[in-house]
């Protein structure tokens, strides 16, 4: 399979933010495509983004960041 360079930094960075490795992110998506479920449908735990801070308890994140944390 060939991805282009773009599309593997940004699975790879998907992956690393979901706690998974590439193949594995790959093989999840294959299964959803092959057994025709809808990413609504996929039942399961949500991996939320952690962001570190300089400050623990305080962080301060316009919708520019958080838009570029959650979709790299």
């Amino acid at each position: 399979m060939d991805i282009p360079d773009p599309t593997y930094r940004q699975l790879k960075a998907r992956a690393a933010l979901r706690g998974c490795s590439v193949k594995d992110l790959i093989l999840r998506g294959v299964e959803i495509e092959l057994n025709g479920k809808r990413r609504a449908e996929a039942k399961g735990r949500i991996a939320l983004p952690l962001i570190k801070s300089k400050r623990p308890g305080w962080l301060r994140l316009d919708n520019k960041a958080i838009h570029e944390i959650l979709l790299p």
